[in-house]
């Protein structure tokens, strides 16, 4: 069976199989549909996975794969969410959800304001400029390093739920807290990072400048960053699910009236699965697509790297 048919049969099954089951019609041939269009789908995958390339035509034909596999994955739930009448309170269909989206556009707008637009960028800025900063220091000053790197594995282990709390107090319920939370979780990863990467200049380079007489400034300029150009921009990757995570956990423990954590914790409480269902859609594109912006801002500042020649 061609790629063409089965992407034309694959949809368009799945599509039935979920109008039968909204319409309550019979459980034995709409499971064996089911069985038979999940088998015909992860065949289309699997030929969709091997589309991908080299270039910009070859890595677009390779985001066909995940994307296929998501929306066999969003079928499959609302049929079996609809299939077997699982109550809203335990899972929502992916349908449900969508209307409640829908609804809910402007509700969920502010409160994406209000966690990602102002908590979020500010402390995920603040906390890896921080990082960068107190690194070079660090790396000037090695006596720093052997002293910053012990502290920096304690903090890092701290939970967020126990830094939170300490945050809202010194700062207040407003988005500032939660930027303290978002930078004293990133500001770590990226000292770490920065002296890993500053260290793993080559010998040969180094000497090369001193062959020249540069200064150190000149050295860390031209030879030291570009090499830790990738270990910083892997301290940016790890970082931004980091700071949307810490951003909304912080929210548990005081917000005003608006934001992700706030609306999932009293929505949960009202049983409005939906809504929660719709604030972690919200949230997980947001950080996707943070995440893809940084992944973009890597490949064109570290083109030159082997990692990016693939």
């Amino acid at each position: 069976m061609s790629t063409l048919l089965l992407a034309a049969i694959v949809p368009s099954g799945f599509a039935a199989t979920i109008a039968v089951a909204h319409a309550g019609g019979a459980a034995a041939p709409l499971w064996g549909a089911v069985v038979a269009l999940t088998l015909l789908a992860g065949r289309l995958v699997a030929r969709l996975a091997a589309l991908g390339g080299r270039g910009w035509r070859g890595r677009a034909l390779s985001l066909l794969a995940p994307l296929g596999f998501g929306a066999l994955v969003l079928a499959l739930w609302e049929v079996l969410v609809v299939g077997f009448a699982v109550p809203m309170v335990l899972l929502p269909a992916p349908s449900a959800i969508a209307m409640r989206l829908a609804a809910s556009a402007p509700l969920l707008a502010q409160d994406f304001v209000q966690t990602f637009v102002k908590a979020v960028l500010a402390g995920y800025v603040l906390g890896g400029l921080l990082g960068f900063a107190v690194a070079l220091l660090a790396d000037r000053l090695p006596f720093l390093g052997r002293g910053l790197l012990p502290v920096a594995n304690f903090v890092s282990a701290l939970p967020v739920v126990g830094i939170a709390p300490i945050m809202v107090m010194w700062f207040g319920f407003d988005w500032q807290s939660k930027a303290a939370v978002v930078v004293v979780m990133t500001f770590f990863p990226m000292l770490v990072n920065t002296l890993a990467g500053l260290a793993a200049a080559g010998a040969q380079e180094r000497d090369l400048m001193r062959s020249y007489a540069a200064s150190h400034a000149q050295t860390l300029w031209l030879v030291r960053l570009p090499a830790a150009l990738p270990f910083i921009f892997t301290a940016l990757k790890v970082n931004a699910p980091l700071a949307l995570i810490g951003a909304i956990v912080a929210e548990f423990f005081g917000s005003p009236t608006t934001g992700m954590g706030f609306r999932i914790t009293t929505e949960a409480a009202k049983l409005a699965l939906d809504l929660v269902w719709a604030e972690i859609v919200v949230a997980a594109v947001a950080g996707t697509v943070f995440y893809g912006l940084v992944v973009l801002a890597e490949r064109a500042a570290t083109f030159w790297h082997p990692s990016m020649r693939a």
